[in-house]
């Protein structure tokens, strides 16, 4: 792990990061990557409607054999969705599962061929309320849920040569920090690691670059609002209200759902959060955690919920995560 991190660190000297490659990526042990990568380049060039069921089945099997991920998924539904019983949860966990592979297998598509093989699947809703942003000289920031197409919208943006900047975590697995991180670049924009802090992402913002930015991971106590969460509460960081302020940024709620039954992603985009400026921490992450439950509820199966969203509790209360009977 100090390895790791100290090969980050080396490749993050710039206040954004810039993936390179290394000669240990052709090392043994990264062969079975390379040879994924070798498929997802044909499937990349396979037809959506023959592909998608394809990768909806592989998702569903794969779901069934993650037994800890799975785990997580019903525990973060039985506190956020008491309202469905243990059937329905795992429908929607097999249909969460279902989804996940659809859009890296579009991103992969981006990626290797561009925009012009996918345009006639995306498909924006409320894009007017983007373009009036722009319109008015705005600096913006995406609120983006962690759906499994998080990073398309981004990167059709920047293929449209619109400056976008986002916040990221390093994967652990080295090659796939690389090549994830290559094919997120691969149209333009900067990223910026969480592990660098929040001044990079806001010098960007301020610079003109447009802020990509989730807010609903649970980060623990320390700064968070405790505020509901669908039906149970989290500990959430109002960091958003701040940003706006100090990047002087109108805040845009957005959501991609892949739609594997069509062959298509909508992005949906919600009005500006024009309602923090004079709020308090308490009212800001309540009002993130509203609109992440308004972009999520009709399209549950596409929000990453193998997350440890709500490992944080209020004093005296246990991690959810540990509980032996659930």
């Amino acid at each position: 792990m100090y390895k790791k991190k100290e090969q980050y660190k080396k490749k993050s000297t710039n206040s954004s990061f810039i993936p390179r490659f290394q000669k240990i990526f052709l090392h043994p042990r990264y062969w079975i990557i390379w040879f994924g990568i070798g498929l997802l380049i044909i499937i990349a060039y396979t037809p959506a409607k023959i592909r998608d069921p394809f990768w909806a089945g592989i998702g569903r099997f794969i779901g069934k054999l993650a037994k800890n991920a799975r785990r997580r998924a019903h525990i973060n539904l039985i506190y956020c969705m008491p309202q469905m019983d243990k059937k329905q949860r795992e429908q929607l966990i097999d249909n969460m599962f279902a989804t996940a592979a659809q859009p890296m297998t579009m991103l992969a598509e981006l990626y290797f061929r561009g925009t012009r093989s996918i345009n006639s699947r995306v498909h924006w809703h409320g894009r007017e309320i983007l373009d009036y942003a722009q319109e008015q000289g705005r600096n913006i920031i995406f609120l983006v849920p962690h759906t499994w197409a998080i990073d398309i919208p981004a990167m059709l943006l920047a293929a449209e040569d619109k400056p976008i900047t986002v916040v990221f975590h390093h994967q652990r697995n080295l090659l796939v920090n690389y090549l994830w991180n290559k094919a997120r670049l691969c149209f333009g924009g900067r990223l910026h690691a969480r592990e660098k802090g929040i001044k990079p992402f806001i010098s960007s913002v301020r610079q003109g670059f447009w802020g990509y930015y989730s807010p609903d991971e649970d980060y623990g106590a320390n700064k968070s609002e405790f505020v509901d969460f669908f039906a149970t509460y989290k500990a959430t960081l109002p960091t958003i209200g701040s940003l706006m302020k100090i990047c002087q940024a109108t805040i845009v709620p957005m959501l991609p759902v892949y739609n594997y039954y069509k062959h298509r992603l909508d992005i949906y985009i919600h009005p500006p959060m024009n309602d923090l400026t004079q709020a308090d921490n308490h009212y800001i992450a309540r009002r993130m955690n509203e609109e992440i439950e308004a972009l999520v509820s009709p399209y549950l199966e596409q929000y990453i919920w193998i997350l440890k969203l709500i490992k944080t509790r209020k004093q005296g209360e246990i991690d959810p995560y540990t509980r032996k009977d659930l």
